[in-house]
């Protein structure tokens, strides 16, 4: 475990900030969650917590590095670098999670959206090492997809937001509306684990054989389809609570297969995975956005 360069990661989500200390060769040393609440309580109950495990290990972090939900500036030449903007969570539009956090820490911050930094550590320690293209899909509260192309990721300086692309409703699930704020039956609307559970209750009490796996299967075999087509990716990430149900990465695989109707010689299991990082791709992608900035 290399403990000379500790960064302070976060993986601020919309449910809860997952914090936890990390060192360069990505071990954890201690990770714990803060619930997502307001700003305030949360911001401050980072920090506190921050400090007490800095405290009780002996260590002082080199750097906070974030993985944050969005919308979010990740421009470093921006004046709102790290601020959240046009966000549907209340309370959290204009949040400025990175310059909070670093001056109240008194560490220097780093900070990247949630896909993106899932991504990053993906390539460094997970499933897309070795892929010179690859994709981070996150099936959440929302729905965010993380892309690197061409040595870099797409968008710079901003982020993608292909949660909100328009996908064709399943022929089963013509009459629910979405739960997207802004745009209704876009991807995330339909196919986010808010939309989900809005339409057919917790996830975990469905059983394998439930019409809702193969409806929102279609839906992200839809987003896979479209991620490829348009960039042709050697590897295409799906992560996120929901994600962990039995048989949902094998149907997404297969409705692809469906999809694509043998146009090019592809099939979705040698391109559509999970993780390797798991649950703990976010946080770890905050400590990579870090590491990167320092080395």
């Amino acid at each position: 475990m290399d403990t000379d360069t500790v960064i302070a990661a976060i993986d601020a989500g919309g449910t809860s900030f997952k914090c936890a200390l990390v060192g360069a060769d990505g071990a954890m040393l201690r990770t714990w969650r803060v619930p997502t609440q307001t700003p305030e309580f949360t911001l401050s109950a980072c920090v506190a917590s921050f400090k007490r495990e800095c405290a009780v290990l002996g260590v002082q972090p080199k750097a906070l590095g974030i993985a944050s939900f969005g919308p979010v500036d990740i421009d470093p030449l921006s004046p709102f670098y790290g601020t959240i903007t046009g966000t549907a969570k209340p309370d959290w539009s204009n949040a400025a999670i990175g310059p909070v956090l670093g001056k109240a820490l008194g560490l220097p911050f780093h900070l990247d959206s949630d896909v993106n930094a899932a991504l990053a550590a993906e390539r460094r320690w997970g499933a897309a090492q070795g892929n010179k293209s690859a994709a981070y899909m996150t099936v959440g509260t929302g729905i965010g997809v993380g892309l690197y192309l061409n040595g870099d990721f797409a968008a710079r300086p901003s982020h993608p937001e292909f949660g909100h692309i328009r996908v064709a409703r399943h022929v089963d699930d013509l009459t629910f509306l979405g739960t997207c704020a802004l745009h209704g039956d876009c991807l995330e609307g339909l196919a986010s684990a808010k939309a989900f559970e809005d339409r057919w209750g917790v996830a975990a009490d469905l059983p394998l054989d439930h019409a809702a796996w193969d409806i929102e299967a279609f839906y992200l075999a839809q987003a896979c389809l479209n991620l490829y087509l348009a960039t042709r990716l050697e590897k295409i990430l799906i992560g996120g609570g929901l994600m962990q149900a039995a048989g949902l990465l094998e149907k997404t695989q297969i409705a692809f297969d469906h999809l694509i109707g043998g146009y090019l010689p592809v099939h979705g299991a040698q391109i559509i995975a999970s993780p390797g990082l798991g649950e703990h791709a976010g946080v770890l992608g905050g400590a990579v956005v870090a590491l990167d900035r320092l080395s």
